[in-house]
């Protein structure tokens, strides 16, 4: 429970409380009940605030607040109409995702959050779990939506997104039919089904409700990065990730204006930064990777001086790129350590990323970290255990039923990591990831730390892969660097000089890319599949 204190000082910091007419406070706190105090109840409260402010700007130009709150109660009205249950949403960044998200939110209906990389077989597979009776899609996963839904002749499909009149209904058109119409108020509570980026099998579905976190995950997430309130923020991580879709609520919340675009480029993103003179960016590590990966001349043509912060989660981030960025961008970076089941648990401010560009940093205020061995001992400060954690902000279960292992009130993240003497948390990878290998335990991510420390690489994953004489060996996949050239053996030697012989790999690929999905994540069983 935050604060009271606390939590006000936290918002009045943020400006998020601020000198006001009584009258604008009442009209918000009206429209959050009319709304309902769901997971989206930050886009009724900014039409009131700010009505006439951009509320999202996308590639079809600009949305103010008011014109947004309108849009997503013609879309409630026209769902209504269907009664439906849970709606499944598979859109790309732009203003379609939110009318779909916040209108279904507002009618009671759960929301499911579909992944734009899926396939057929795993889509149908969620969408008959989860009980999807209206899927709202982007065009260009009709192929997609058609294998999924083809046992399932009876689901509403409405396009979002179109690239050409096909005869589809789309929401842009129930919109127009529906403006100026507001639904009834919704009979049970909506909660968002967020799937996990699980390293094997179907995604599962995690729920977190409008109570989910609430105040202290609010006053963690200000009291540790700079966000004010109407200030723009630039949203390239996917917003049905449950990172990208965090900071789209609490842009919503700050009333701050959206700027986003569907598809991620680097010196476009660059851009709209400078453009909308944005204070925030929102990535996934990878972008941070390709934006420094632009030549130099290119970078350099935009300042990115008006950004007070640049905040990613998702994936590990590279402790080189992490340095490079802010020598050129300044002291921006926030590293967030989440997990769709937990919320925020850790923090690394630019401080933390200058003295240990690999940390995850600090747990969040109101969060309680525990590195436990396998017996549920804790472990020394600097050795690798499993991580536990504690929070307010734990998810309300899967919706199979099943929910993460917990000892003592602690919730296993699943990676396993260690703290150093100044309480930074480090990261060294998947409790699933551990590969022992003749009897030595080792973990991927320093193999990886190695590799890309040798001048002709950019990028490595490594994994453990079946061997019949060690029982596991480590198998190296490296992109080499723009114009570099490097011998398997090169790469071999340079991790001989630096580790132990028995975590030089045995197997080593170059690749000209590392498959990826959407959010940035490394396809490690594709990689394990070659």
């Amino acid at each position: 429970m935050a604060d009271p204190l606390g939590l006000l000082a936290t918002l009045w910091r943020a400006r998020l409380i601020a000198p006001m007419r009584p009258d604008r406070y009442l009209r918000m706190g009206l429209a959050m009940r009319r709304a309902g105090l769901t997971a989206t109840v930050g886009f009724a409260a900014a039409a009131q605030r700010c009505p006439d402010l951009p509320g999202i700007i996308d590639e079809l130009g600009t949305l103010t607040w008011k014109q947004l709150d309108d849009r997503c109660d013609a879309l409630a009205a026209a769902l209504q109409k269907h009664t439906p249950r849970t709606v499944a949403v598979m859109c790309r960044n732009h203003r379609g995702f939110v009318e779909a998200l916040v209108g279904a939110n507002r009618i009671g209906a759960d929301v499911l959050l579909l992944n734009t990389s899926f396939a057929g077989p795993a889509m149908a597979e969620v969408i008959e779990r989860e009980g999807a009776d209206i899927v709202i899609y982007d065009q260009e996963f009709t192929a997609t939506v058609d294998r999924a839904l083809r046992d399932v002749p009876g689901a509403t499909r409405i396009l979002a997104w179109t690239d050409a009149d096909d005869g589809s209904t789309t929401l842009e058109a129930l919109i127009d039919a529906h403006l100026g119409q507001r639904p009834e108020p919704a009979t049970r509570k909506s909660d968002i089904i967020l799937l996990t980026s699980g390293t094997t099998g179907t995604p599962k579905g995690a729920k977190r409700s409008a109570g989910s976190g609430g105040a202290s995950d609010l006053k963690a997430v200000l009291d540790r990065t700079p966000w004010r309130a109407g200030e723009p923020i630039v949203i390239a991580a996917p917003m049905f990730h449950a990172w990208g879709f965090s900071q789209l609520l609490f842009a919503a919340l700050l009333a701050c204006p959206i700027v986003t675009r569907r598809k991620f480029d680097p010196e476009a993103t660059l851009a709209l930064i400078d453009r909308h003179r944005a204070t925030g960016l929102a990535v996934v590590p990878v972008m941070f990777d390709r934006i420094m990966e632009l030549p130099a001349e290119v970078r350099n043509r935009y300042s990115g001086r008006s950004l007070r912060f640049a905040t990613a989660s998702g994936s590990r981030m590279r402790p080189d790129v992490v340095t490079a960025f802010m020598d050129q961008f300044g002291d921006v970076i926030y590293n967030n350590y989440n997990a769709t089941e937990a919320g925020m648990i850790a923090t690394a401010t630019p401080a933390d990323l200058r003295a240990a560009p690999d940390t995850a940093g600090r747990a969040a205020d109101g969060t309680e970290l525990r590195i436990l061995d396998a017996e549920h001992r804790d472990v020394p400060t600097g050795e690798v255990g499993q991580i536990f954690v504690r929070s307010s902000t734990l998810f309300d279960g899967y919706t199979s039923g099943t929910t993460k292992a917990f000892h003592d009130g602690f919730m296993a993240s699943g990676d396993m990591g260690y703290l150093d003497g100044a309480g930074r948390l480090f990261v060294v990878g998947r409790d699933d990831e551990m590969i022992v290998s003749g009897g030595e335990n080792v973990y991927p991510i320093e193999v990886e730390k190695t590799l890309t420390t040798h001048a002709a690489v950019a990028e490595a994953a490594v994994l453990g892969v079946d061997d019949e004489q060690y029982g596991q060996r480590l198998a190296a996949f490296v992109v080499p660097a723009a114009g570099a050239s490097v011998t398997v053996e090169e790469l071999k030697q340079h991790v001989r000089e630096n580790l132990a012989n028995y975590k030089v790999p045995r197997d080593i690929t170059i690749m000209a890319e590392l498959p990826r999905g959407s959010t940035g994540k490394i396809l490690r069983n594709e990689l394990r599949g070659r």
